[in-house]
Order: structure tokens, then sequence, then C-alpha cells
């Protein structure tokens, strides 16, 4: 796939669904504020069927239609199908708890409004509207979906956790191979929100004496993130070297 056809698929997406983007924005916007004002057992339920909805919609609405003229495309609409599938499952079940911690909030805060910086970025970058990057395409809905829950994060599905740093694995690769800098939001968030995460879950449901015991966890989770991190910042450096 070249360059051109990538950036092409993006503004017929942006062109031809802007109006159900605007919506999909707005339901999100309510959502996320009932959450943090009034989260009721209601507005918890209602917010994990608007996920499945924002996550079907990029496997569909995204990827099948829009970007029907790029090769593998049915591999990544498999990819948020199956993600929309595992918030309906994740309400079936019950897992994701959606109680605030208060512990990153203002990190948190950052993340959820990202989406809104990706067409800010392609702007700055001297391109305009239907060829730009939106607040409702793969990389920016998955930086709202890391934001939303380290804000709630007592109890959050690890499974979405861990497909949503594989995307952003995946993501790093565009900014080489289609000119997208701005998927370096969503990796350069990667690391921090991974480190934040994980060890929350290795202070909950790691004992004193667990082999390897929770300090040795926790020091190994660092040396990972900071290894990813030193990785994500030499990519940054080196793009930004492209652009000046």
């Amino acid at each position: 796939m070249t360059n051109t056809v990538f950036w092409q698929t993006i503004a017929d997406y942006n062109r031809m669904t802007w109006p159900v983007q605007a919506v999909l924005v707005l339901a999100g916007f309510f959502l996320t504020w009932r959450l943090y004002r009034r989260p009721t057992p209601g507005v918890k339920r209602a917010m994990k069927y608007y996920l499945a909805l924002l996550n079907g919609w990029i496997a569909v609405g995204y990827y099948l239609v829009a970007c029907d003229a790029r090769p593998y495309n049915e591999v990544m609409a498999l990819f948020w199908g199956v993600m929309a599938a595992v918030w309906v499952y994740d309400d079936v079940v019950g897992y994701t708890t959606f109680e605030r911690t208060r512990r990153h909030d203002l990190f948190a805060v950052i993340l959820c409004l990202m989406p809104f910086v990706y067409p800010l970025f392609s702007v700055l970058r001297g391109l305009h509207f239907p060829m730009m990057t939106s607040p409702v395409m793969p990389c920016s809905v998955a930086l709202y979906t890391i934001g939303l829950l380290l804000a709630f994060s007592k109890r959050v599905n690890l499974f979405v956790i861990l497909f949503l740093c594989h995307w952003s694995l995946i993501g790093l690769s565009k900014v080489y191979f289609f000119g997208i800098p701005e998927d370096l939001l969503l990796a350069g968030a990667l690391v921090p929100a991974l480190y934040l995460f994980f060890k929350e879950y290795i202070d909950l449901n790691f004992r004193s004496d667990t082999k390897p015991d929770r300090r040795v966890m926790r020091l190994l989770l660092a040396v990972m993130c900071a290894a990813l991190g030193i990785f994500f910042l030499a990519t940054i450096w080196r793009q930004i070297a492209i652009l000046v």
C-alpha cells in the first residue's frame, strides 16, 4: 500500500462519515461526564456498550467500508471487532467496574482529550479536511479508552489493555511507512500508562511471599517500560529530524 492510498482512505472516511463521527464524539463526551459526575450502574453499563459500538464502528465503518482499498483491512477489522465483542462480554460477566481511584486523574484526563489533539496536529503539519486525522480513528479511540480505564482503574480488563498496547506498536509502524507522525501521541502515552496499569495489578495481586516477589516484579516492570521508553524516544527523535 502506498502513502497516497493510505491518506486517500482517511480523506474518504472523513468525507463520508463526519456526521456520524460528530454524534459519536458528543455521545462519548456525555457518557464520560456522567461517569465522572453520576456513575450509576446504568451509566456504567451504557459506557461499556458505547465502547462496543465505538470499536464496532472502527471495524466496520472505518476498515471494512472506508479502507477497503487497503490490503489486510479485513484483519484490522477483525482486531477491532474482537474488541467490540470483549466489551459486550465484559458487561455480561461484570468484570470492569468503572470505579474511580483518583490516583491518575490528571494524566487520565489528558489522554481522554488526546483525540482532539490529533486533528490539531494535522493542521499544524499543513493538512486540511478531509485529508487529516480525526477524533474517531483507531489510534485516537485507543487513547481515549486508555485514558478512561486509567481514570477508573480499580478493576479493569487487562485483556483490553494488552490489545491496545499491541495496537500502539502497530500504530508506531505507520509513522515510518505512511508519514503519520500523529500516531506518536499514542506511542508516547503507552509507556507511562502501561507502567501504571501493571503496577496497580502487581500491588493488588502479588503477596510478599510470591516468587518473584512484589519488589522484583516492580523492578522488572520498570526495566521493561524504560526500554520501551528509550525505543519510543529514539523513534520520536528520528521523526522530528525528518520533519525538520
